[in-house]
């Protein structure tokens, strides 16, 4: 026992004679300023490259071009594969052309359901069929080309194939006077006054885009021909102003409804021309309707982030409802960004024990980005990096950024048919309710649009569990009010198979319709529309799920707008009536301030 006493004593005093660790040096306050600076600098310099390339990571883009010529390199056997498809090409499209000049000869490949660059009997004839069919076929081979490469990842992979197709519409026989016989047909007839016209039309739009100004001179004016159903805004902050819907009948339905629209546009995609107004549409209908109105931030607004627009935006605005009308739940529908936020929050009230929404709508919204489209092309790690340093500089992403990425989305329609349409056909196109708010686009503030890109796209926090609100993680299965999700069958921001995830995230019970159109004209489609349909599926807590495949090729599209059906859907959950609520509530704070739709949809 003393030898092991002695031990453990001579044991302590070699430790402590051992010469400690200097400490760390902590860095110099000059140090951490020259960090700082240096940091700076970065962003500096990648904010001006990423300008001048039109905010495209062009590293991001010679990496995926590298990984995929790498990697087709390495593999002989698809090498082999794209000869033998280039060689068959070939040989069907001699068959096929005519041999003589004036006849049309066979088909060797159709064009896609929604291309209709070579629709008219003009191309029927040669030499144009042969050009036509010619670059059909090579936009065919570029996609084989592209896709299905051993070893390449599927985000470069989307990337090369999505920046071929871009190019190979840039260069498409219908884009150039000398191989569209349109254009040839109609610059003879007019004898060149369609180029003239058409030059008249391109220096207007280069003297609007040298001013760096947006055409004022629109037929689509908010507050008259557009956002005019008639409200008052009834609260203020900074960040929203808040409309209340003045009734058209004696008594209203017994819950009232708040809209969430998206911040990227403005708030009128939902009342637009009366005929197309859904706001106005469910005013009529009895609804008391209340409808968030986005500022549009500025560089002051650069720290704004996904919490306040909770906090500030749906939690501010439901409290005023709740105020105003004396009701216990409000219905709660979200658009677009507007609906992803609108199911963060309903996660949090549900984490937070605030039962306060009778329903949550979400239209075109997306809570999964695992599979988000095309769109997911602009979201990738460089680009997302690229994007940061450029709104930092700024505070904000200018919206010129975010149209010229929509842009690209559909460039055979709104860019290339558009410019030769105008610029050679020398025709403008009629201005719509739909195409004026389009353009009338919204900065998104430097923390809120990272934090979106970062941890929605990038990391899919949402759908995970990861995403916090208020400091604390939420969980969509916490979610039990019922829940009626809108996608729409050709969405190229929010595809449909990526919004149908919302019935497997979801534990409640949840209705899921899938109309016709697009991001917007589907959503936007009153009753009376012919051509709008829709497919609804029932879907209660423990029923089996289905893949959206297998649940859309079982459904047959029932004819008709969207909306009805919806509106039965909440009428169903709360029924009766009662007498309107006053337009504002001043002895509760929320005083009339002005007649809408407010002065924030009117900031540029």
């Amino acid at each position: 026992m003393k030898a092991e006493t002695g031990r453990i004593a001579r044991r302590r005093r070699s430790v402590s004679q051992r010469p400690r660790p200097a400490p760390m040096p902590q860095p110099a306050p000059d140090s951490a300023l020259a960090e700082e600076a240096w940091r700076r600098l970065d962003r500096h310099v990648h904010a001006r490259l990423g300008a001048a390339v039109g905010g495209i990571s062009v590293i991001g883009l010679a990496q995926a071009w590298a990984d995929w010529a790498a990697h087709l390199a390495l593999s002989p056997g698809k090498q082999m594969e794209l000869a033998w498809k280039a060689a068959r090409k070939a040989r069907r499209l001699a068959e096929a052309l005519p041999r003589a000049p004036e006849a049309e000869g066979a088909t060797a490949i159709e064009p896609l359901p929604q291309d209709r660059r070579f629709d008219a009997p003009e191309w029927r004839q040669m030499p144009y069929r042969a050009m036509s069919q010619a670059f059909l076929m090579t936009q065919q081979w570029w996609t084989n080309a592209t896709t299905d490469i051993p070893g390449m990842t599927r985000e470069n992979e989307r990337m090369v194939e999505f920046f071929s197709r871009q190019w190979l519409d840039m260069l498409s026989p219908a884009n150039f006077l000398a191989t569209n016989p349109q254009l040839i047909e109609r610059t003879m007839r007019e004898g060149g006054a369609n180029l003239a016209r058409g030059a008249g039309f391109l220096l207007e739009d280069m003297a609007r885009a040298f001013a760096d100004a947006q055409d004022s001179a629109t037929a689509f004016r908010p507050g008259h021909e557009v956002a005019a159903t008639p409200g008052k805004v009834v609260y203020r902050n900074h960040l929203i102003e808040l409309i209340q819907y003045a009734p058209q009948s004696d008594t209203v339905h017994a819950v009232p409804l708040l809209i969430v629209p998206a911040w990227i546009l403005k708030y009128y995609i939902l009342d637009l021309s009366a005929e197309n107004s859904l706001i106005g549409w469910l005013v009529g209908q009895g609804f008391t309707v209340f409808c968030i109105s986005w500022k549009n931030p500025d560089a002051d607004d650069r720290d704004l982030g996904f919490d306040d627009y909770r906090e500030a935006g749906v939690m501010a605005a439901l409290d005023a409802v709740t105020a105003i009308t004396g009701a216990r739940v409000v219905h709660a529908l979200g658009y677009c960004l507007g609906g992803t936020l609108l199911a963060v929050t309903a996660a949090a009230m549900a984490r937070d024990g605030d039962d306060r929404l009778a329903s949550v709508s979400m239209l075109a919204a997306q809570v999964d980005f695992s599979e988000a489209g095309e769109l997911s092309i602009f979201t990738t790690a460089p680009q997302v990096a690229l994007l940061e340093d450029m709104m930092w500089e700024e505070g904000y992403l200018d919206q010129k950024r975010m149209a010229g990425a929509f842009n690209m989305l559909r460039s055979q329609d709104l860019i290339w048919s558009r410019m030769t349409r105008e610029y050679l056909m020398g025709e403008r196109d009629h201005e719509s309710d739909l195409g004026a708010w389009s353009h009338d686009a919204t900065r998104m503030p430097y923390k809120m649009h990272s934090q979106y890109l970062r941890r929605l796209f990038l990391g899919n926090d949402l759908a995970g569990g990861r995403f916090d609100a208020g400091g604390e993680p939420v969980f969509l299965a916490d979610i039990r009010a019922p829940v009626f999700v809108v996608a729409t069958e050709t969405d190229h921001i929010a595809p449909w198979h990526s919004v149908y995830k919302l019935t497997h995230l979801l534990h409640g019970d949840v209705s899921f319709a899938l109309v016709s159109g697009g991001h917007n004209s589907g959503i936007i489609s009153a009753p009376g529309n012919p051509r709008a349909r829709y497919r609804l599926l029932r879907h209660g807590a423990g029923d089996r799920h289905e893949s959206g495949d297998e649940w859309a090729a079982s459904v047959a599209p029932e004819p008709g707008s969207w909306w009805p059906v919806w509106a039965a859907w909440l009428q169903s959950l709360a029924p009766g009536s009662t007498p309107p609520p006053p337009m504002g509530r001043a002895e509760a704070g929320y005083g009339i301030l002005a007649d809408a739709p407010g002065s924030y949809v009117l900031m540029p």
